[in-house]
């Protein structure tokens, strides 16, 4: 029993996090503005984006960090797993509708992280048009990226108390974009 609580100690503020990162992600500007899809697709790209900054902030930093970056992962997949039953998909198929997100979010985590860690607004903007909007017409990708970046340097001064206490601040992204809106 005491594995088990130990395992779930931080199951709480992951949950918090990943319901933070998904109302960041559904501000109307992204949508209405900066023209993401507002798709299943466009709102997964834009969750996992934002889930995606969270667990790098939390991944590289001393304990409770790893742990808090894996409970947001679980929390992520577990509402992806929820919202797939809720969408009639049949049980028989949701695992592997769930493992080709997983995969989906991975790569593109991984691809965010790279560009972020190389500063490079270029590599960022060009894999999330490729993400977000499915290489389709991404006239804003650009403005993701930035908003994206300033994300990122706003988590990294947030303190990791606030985070094991299930807080995380995403600047509005109204104020981070160079737009005319």
């Amino acid at each position: 029993m005491a594995f088990w609580r130990r395992g779930r100690r931080h199951e709480r503020a992951g949950f918090t996090l990943y319901g933070q990162a998904v109302a960041a992600a559904r501000r109307p500007f992204f949508y209405d503005v900066l023209a993401v899809p507002d798709t299943l697709d466009g709102r997964f790209d834009l969750v996992g984006l934002h889930v995606a900054l969270i667990i790098r902030r939390l991944r590289h930093d001393r304990e409770p960090g790893p742990a808090l970056a894996q409970a947001v992962f679980d929390a992520m997949f577990s509402d992806m797993d929820i919202n797939l039953r809720e969408l009639g998909v049949g049980d028989m198929s949701v695992g592997k509708k769930v493992r080709a997100m997983w995969e989906a979010f991975h790569g593109r985590a991984r691809t965010y992280e790279a560009a972020l860690d190389a500063g490079d607004a270029d590599a960022l903007t060009v894999a999330l048009a490729r993400n977000v909007w499915r290489g389709g017409a991404a006239p804003r990708a650009a403005e993701l990226a930035a908003i994206a970046i300033a994300s990122d340097a706003a988590l990294a001064r947030q303190a990791l108390a606030g985070f094991a206490a299930g807080e995380v601040a995403f600047p509005p992204p109204e104020t981070l974009a160079g737009n005319d809106a």
